[in-house]
């Protein structure tokens, strides 16, 4: 497919301008991330709360193209189904997974500024003398912090009431593995996905959307035969690195770590994790893991209900081995950012993948003038049939593409005099800058051409 294209002296000109620079520091994102509407602090005219963060108007938008295109990855294939389980379960969920006699983490405080810290991420001279890193005080001796919200369901507060809220999804899907298994009629291997609130009262939260005490995963797991176990661990390894680099994150800036035997789980045989460079250094984006047959083993003893699968053919019984795939969908919606954000000293964009970008287009009316506004509009609703699109036309030409530049519109639209006349628009890329003059009326088949071939266009 081709287009007529006429470069005018401006759309021919390249950039005189520096080259583009990455994220150096979190600061320059989360003041564009609020100026710009994708996330702001919560409960702000309060003074806020800690690590709690409400995403705006086009975080929303990033939100959900991100969780849709992890949903539809998982749920287009015909060996998964898909599951929402309830935030609040029975508390015997919780003490089958170990959560309540183990998932903790060790504490101090000081005694003389208050200040609270992990102790296995201290530096163990610091802790041995007990000296508070930030004004010297004393420290307390570490006590281990249970991280999971409790609260109490039914009127009166005691404990035959309490409950929790849940520290992770997963547990959801293993306590309905025979509900789903049996009611889809799915055979051994298969997978349930879930997206899902998770809350965990972390001690040192931190590093914007990172780590916070109120987020949302994004996870898959997967029942395989024991035996077969290693070689779907294998394979969802790569499949989950390939989905982020499908998205246009940079494949220099992600790498797997693999869990050695002093960090490895209890219940895991092999464990790794994606990792991604954030400007604040290698961090933990999805983990994929080897859970065996503990979860199901577990919830089996304590429910005391039979929660093996029955191979028809073969006529044999067993408790499915689980592979985990587990991404923090606020921790892939921070990646998403970092990664596309870019400066040049004039302009700063964010080089989002179509796919992903809250608008996908933008139109603008040269100037404010009624002929040009009335035609602009009737692009902008054409438009609006097949893409999420945006019309500005505030402002300068130039002031409006900066504006779409920094929340990562890949394309902008002007109309002008010469559109009255010969139909045609200029068309600029955001990446680029370059602008094209084509006919009006094959602007959505052009946009739709870019987007499919992007990946293939876009080094990675």
């Amino acid at each position: 497919m081709s287009f007529t294209s006429e470069p005018t002296q401006e759309m021919s000109q390249k950039p005189s301008h520096s080259p583009a620079q990455d994220l150096k520091n979190m600061t320059d994102l989360v003041s564009l991330c609020k100026r710009r509407g994708f996330i702001f602090p919560s409960s702000e005219v309060y003074g806020g709360i800690n690590a709690c963060w409400d995403y705006g108007p086009l975080g929303v938008e990033l939100k959900r193209n991100v969780k849709n295109s992890w949903w539809q990855a998982m749920t287009a294939r015909e060996d998964i189904e898909g599951l929402d389980a309830s935030i609040l379960m029975h508390p015997k969920v919780w003490e089958a997974s170990g959560h309540i006699a183990g998932f903790s983490d060790p504490l101090v405080d000081c005694k003389k500024c208050k200040s609270r810290f992990r102790a296995d991420q201290m530096d163990p001279k610091v802790l041995t003398a007990k000296k508070c890193p930030s004004c010297s005080g004393e420290l307390t001796e570490p006590r281990q912090f249970n991280l999971m919200f409790k609260t109490h369901m039914g009127p009166l507060e005691d404990s035959a009431s309490v409950v929790y809220l849940r520290p992770e999804t997963a547990q959801g899907i293993y306590v309905n593995f025979l509900n789903v298994q049996q009611s889809c009629r799915q055979k051994i291997p298969f997978g349930i996905a879930q997206i899902g609130k998770a809350f965990r009262n972390e001690i040192t939260p931190g590093n914007f959307v990172f780590r916070t005490r109120e987020f949302e995963q994004m996870e898959m797991q997967f029942f395989v035969k024991p035996g077969t176990d290693m070689e779907w661990f294998e394979k969802w390894k790569h499949i989950r690195m390939q989905w982020h680099l499908d998205h246009g994150i940079r494949k220099d800036k992600l790498r797997f770590h693999q869990h050695q035997a002093g960090e490895l789980a209890h219940y895991a045989k092999a464990a790794f994790d994606i990792e991604y460079e954030f400007p604040f250094g290698w961090q933990e984006l999805e983990g994929v893991h080897n859970r065996t047959d503990f979860d199901l083993s577990r919830h089996q003893e304590f429910s005391g209900k039979k929660l093996e699968y029955f191979d028809e053919e073969k006529k044999e019984r067993y408790l499915p081995y689980i592979i985990e795939t587990s991404a923090g969908c606020d921790r892939t919606l921070l990646v998403t950012l970092v990664d596309s954000y870019r400066f040049d000293g004039e302009r700063t964009w964010l080089e989002l993948h179509p796919g992903l970008a809250p608008f996908k287009v933008a139109v603008f009316p040269l100037m404010k003038k009624e002929e040009l506004v009335q035609y602009s509009q009737k692009v902008f609703l054409d438009l609006k049939k097949q893409f999420r699109a945006t019309t500005d036309d505030a402002g300068s030409i130039g002031k409006r593409y900066r504006r779409q530049d920094e929340i990562g519109t890949p394309f902008g639209v002007t109309v002008d005099y010469e559109t009255l006349t010969q139909h045609t628009v200029t068309i600029r890329h955001r990446d680029t800058m370059a602008q094209e003059r084509i006919p009006a009326e094959n602007l959505g088949r052009y946009i739709l051409e870019k987007f499919e071939n992007w990946n293939t266009s876009k080094t990675v």
